[in-house]
């Protein structure tokens, strides 16, 4: 028997009681079969609206699907009755519902078998052998997969998100399906596209599902300049790389140690600029990208709009990008790195950090490099340093007063030499030395 939570067997239990039938069903269950963190509770029954309601007094219902949310403590449990649905003509919602009599009906208008099981809290419900698919590590879809995804559109990407949420294959017949109807993507809106690609990159196999994407059709209509860079070589005379752009992209993003999405977004599409500036000598064979990392910039804002990404979001995005092609070396100036840091902003330093580390690893590096670790350091190093004057230990009132002067233009050329003394090293950004330096100006 599959235990659940004292607060949702007695949730079951108060329907029960009332003589109604209602199973547990969707990711919750899948969740519970495979030992998972479950986030929401989602339910199925046999009563209808308003009898719910009747039970729950601070339940609310405000949509077409008859589903009514309970408060539970810190959680909201979700109650739809049984039912079946018909006439997806925007290939998204159904235009048609009706209140299905059985479970059974209800499970099988659901996307894929893996999520068609229902629980009681004592017998499971899996007409299409969902808990086989789960042990198989299988995506398969519920009936005929031509007709799902028809259907709902947004389910040719879910499919895709939960193989590479937990690590499964989708079975031929499924995948052959999302192959032929790949199209139907550009049917579906770009907040709900982005929604479930940010699940893939935030999922344990990112770079599997991009590869899945790429694999079935889907991500010629979701990020076209990725695809394209599947067909640009890089590997040529005294050049490091061993994958052509699209291979070594995807291999990046698999070693970015990042989990956040927006990192791992533009580390898989830091170099699809390279499409564009692609160039091979007819005598060296040499291959050169020049100022790819510019045209990236612009590719990765107008990807940013198509995502409608926030704007904070799309100011990561742009700028790991834009800035991605720093130089590694132990010969740069302090003032060098500070101009890294000041573009990129401290904000986003470890962000661009594990962007280039799963580039260097996507490019066939080792991950050891002393040049690499040595870069780190210095990055921590150099932010001890004033970035800005109001960066220093004194300022316009300990000028005034030591040299006895107003305020004006003056105050702020003392405190700009003062500024470029600490930069250049020759004063330590400390209270008491840069007093001693302002009073040798009188």
């Amino acid at each position: 028997m599959i235990e659940l939570p004292k607060s949702v067997s007695d949730f079951l239990n108060e329907f029960h009681t009332k003589g109604f039938k209602i199973y547990i069903v969707g990711g919750a269950v899948r969740n519970l079969i495979l030992g998972e963190e479950i986030d929401n509770w989602d339910f199925t029954t046999n009563a209808r609206p308003e009898k719910i309601q009747d039970m729950f007094s601070d339940s609310f219902y405000n949509n077409d699907y008859g589903t009514v949310s309970i408060p539970k403590g810190n959680l909201i449990f979700e109650v739809t009755p049984f039912r079946k649905e018909d006439n997806y003509e925007d290939h998204r919602h159904p235009e048609k519902i009706e209140w299905a009599e059985t479970v059974e009906e209800d499970l099988g208008r659901r996307d894929f078998t893996i999520n068609a099981i229902a629980y009681d809290g004592k017998q499971v419900i899996d007409p299409f052998s969902g808990q086989k698919h789960l042990k198989d590590k299988l995506i398969v879809a519920v009936g005929d997969p031509d007709r799902r995804f028809r259907e709902d559109a947004l389910r040719l990407i879910r499919g895709i998100r939960f193989a590479s949420q937990l690590g499964f294959m989708i079975e031929e017949k499924t995948r052959s399906s999302i192959e032929k109807n790949a199209k139907l993507i550009t049917k579906i809106s770009w907040e709900r596209i982005r929604d479930e690609f940010f699940k893939i990159l935030s999922s344990q196999h990112p770079s599997e599902g991009v590869l899945f994407l790429r694999n079935t059709g889907l991500l010629t209509f979701i990020l076209p300049e990725v695809d394209i860079c599947f067909t640009i070589p890089q590997k040529s005379p005294k050049r490091h790389h061993i994958y052509d752009v699209g291979t070594h992209l995807v291999m990046a993003l698999k070693h970015c140690p990042s989990k956040d999405p927006i990192t791992r977004f533009a580390t898989l599409i830091h170099d699809v600029g390279k499409a564009k500036t692609f160039r091979r000598d007819d005598k060296t064979g040499l291959i050169t990208f020049y100022n790819h990392e510019v045209v990236g910039e612009k590719l990765a804002t107008q990807i940013a709009d198509r995502f409608k990404l926030s704007n904070k979001d799309k100011d990561k995005l742009v700028k790991l990008v834009q800035f991605h092609q720093f130089t590694v070396s132990e010969i740069q100036t302090d003032k060098a790195v500070r101009r890294f840091i000041r573009n990129v902003g401290k904000e986003y330093l470890d962000d661009i950090i594990d962007l280039r580390f799963g580039d260097r690893i996507g490019s066939g590096a080792k991950p050891d490099s002393w040049r690499f670790d040595l870069f780190r350091k210095r990055l921590i190093e150099v932010q001890k340093q004033p970035f800005q004057i109001k960066d220093l230990k004194v300022n316009g009132e300990d000028v005034m007063k030591i040299l006895k002067i107003k305020p004006g233009p003056k105050v702020g050329e003392i405190l700009k030499s003062i500024f470029d003394k600490v930069v250049d090293g020759k004063i330590k950004n400390e209270k008491e030395p840069l007093l001693h330096y302002i009073n040798i100006m009188k």
